[in-house]
C-alpha cells in the first residue's frame, strides 16, 4: 500500500458552510449511490441545499438570517 493512502485525511468543518475533505474521495449518499471525486480538496454539502448534493454549490450562502436565528 503506498504511503499516500495510509496518511490521515484532513477534514475541516466550516461553520455555516461545507465540510472540506482532502481528496480524492468516495462519498456514499443516503440512497446508496457512490459518488467519486479526484479533486485535491472536495467541498461536501452540510446543509442539503445544494443542487449538486453531496457536493457543495455554495447554496448555503443564499440563506437570509432572521432575528430568530
Amino acid at each position: 500500500m503506498p504511503t499516500d493512502e495510509r496518511r490521515p485525511r484532513r477534514v475541516t468543518v466550516v461553520p455555516g458552510g461545507p465540510v472540506l475533505v482532502e481528496g480524492p474521495v468516495e462519498l456514499c449518499t443516503p440512497d446508496g449511490e457512490v459518488v467519486k471525486s479526484d479533486r485535491f480538496l472536495v467541498a461536501v454539502c452540510a446543509c442539503r441545499r445544494s443542487k449538486r448534493f453531496p457536493f457543495c454549490d455554495t447554496s448555503h450562502r443564499k440563506r437570509v438570517r432572521t432575528q430568530d436565528d
